[in-house]
């Protein structure tokens, strides 16, 4: 058995999906490397999946399907993983040499001890385009370093410290025991994917250690800003669902529903202020619905976070109430990284 499988979710990927692969060869055999090309056109992505899976026959698998979005190639990948573990590396992200080596090595010792976590955590940097200095995204005021922990022994988590599909390794048996299955032709699911499977999640370790290297910068980036307000209704799409998935008072640590519950509060901001930036009434009222859904579906929580500094920021009447919400945009836009 593989001790890791990565899944690279391509679309149309030809220009950058060499690099991320090549980063992710070093990992030799003990490594899967799952490239999944999710109906890619007018380009070269299957050819290359195909001549990379030709080469290294006993390290790649290449997979090819209709285009079902990245949610679509992040399930297809889960499907046909056979390692103990799981991850998502998208394809015009990479990973560092260093580092990539270090976890491989702590996953196999965690495995020969006996303590198969559900989860690893590891930092993030975001390599932005034109950026001289690189925003790293740390966990060690947040988790105990260099053992094994539950969700008992989590510290505090900064604004920012939000675990993402960058930070993320998941044991691949407990993933597909959950019942994760994201969304198809839907963006923004890798919040369901680090959302969700939390309460399955039993014993965890991180790593300070600087492994993946999240691109950002390109204008046709999901997490652009102007394209994340022409894809709103996704992003309002995954934010319902996030809501529908638990009843949050149902979650029995305290410092887990706690985790979950700001999640959440960051989901509703991103969500809020993306809608006022668009400016239409009709994204206001998109806006003031999303709010009622989540009172309709637990009203305690929604005035948890529709009181809270975020909530208030977000709706908030008038000009006035706008001014705040570029405010509450700028400290979100620090949060989540989108231009």
């Amino acid at each position: 058995m593989k001790l890791l499988s990565i899944a690279i979710p391509c679309y149309n990927s030809e220009d950058y999906m060499r690099n991320c692969i090549e980063s992710l060869l070093p990992g030799g055999e003990e490594v899967e490397i799952i490239i999944v090309d999710d109906g890619s056109e007018k380009d070269k992505t299957a050819e290359i999946a195909d001549e990379y899976a030709a080469k290294y026959p006993k390290i790649v698998k290449a997979v090819h399907q209709e285009n079902g979005g990245h949610g679509e190639a992040v399930n297809t990948g889960l499907k046909n993983a056979s390692g103990l573990y799981f991850k998502v590396v998208d394809s015009d992200d990479w990973v560092d040499a260093e580092s990539y080596q270090k976890v491989l090595q702590k996953l196999a010792e965690l495995v020969h001890e006996g303590n198969t976590v559900d989860m690893m955590i590891c930092n993030y940097v975001y390599e932005k385009q034109g950026a001289r200095r690189k925003k790293t995204i740390r966990y060690t005021t947040a988790f105990p370093q260099d053992q094994v922990f539950t969700w008992s022994d989590v510290k505090h988590f900064h604004l920012g410290q939000y675990i993402l599909m960058h930070s993320v390794i998941y044991r691949t048996r407990m993933l597909q025991n959950c019942g994760l299955e994201l969304p198809k032709h839907t963006f923004y699911v890798d919040n369901i994917f680090v959302y969700y499977p939390l309460p399955y999640v039993k014993t965890l370790y991180y790593m300070d250690t600087d492994l993946y290297r999240y691109f950002i910068g390109r204008a046709d980036q999901s997490v652009n800003e102007q394209v994340m307000i022409g894809r709103v209704d996704q992003q309002i799409k995954v934010n319902k669902i996030m809501i529908d998935q638990y009843d949050l008072r149902s979650i029995q640590n305290p410092k887990l529903r706690k985790y979950m519950v700001s999640y959440l509060d960051i989901m509703m901001t991103v969500s809020s202020i993306m809608l006022i930036r668009s400016g239409t009434p009709e994204s206001l009222q998109k806006k003031k619905d999303l709010w009622q859904y989540l009172k309709k579906k637990d009203a305690g929580l929604f005035y948890k976070l529709y009181f809270g500094i975020f909530g208030r920021a977000m709706n908030l009447p008038g000009k006035g109430g706008r001014k705040v919400s570029v405010f509450a945009y700028k400290l979100a836009n620090k949060v989540m990284g989108f231009n």
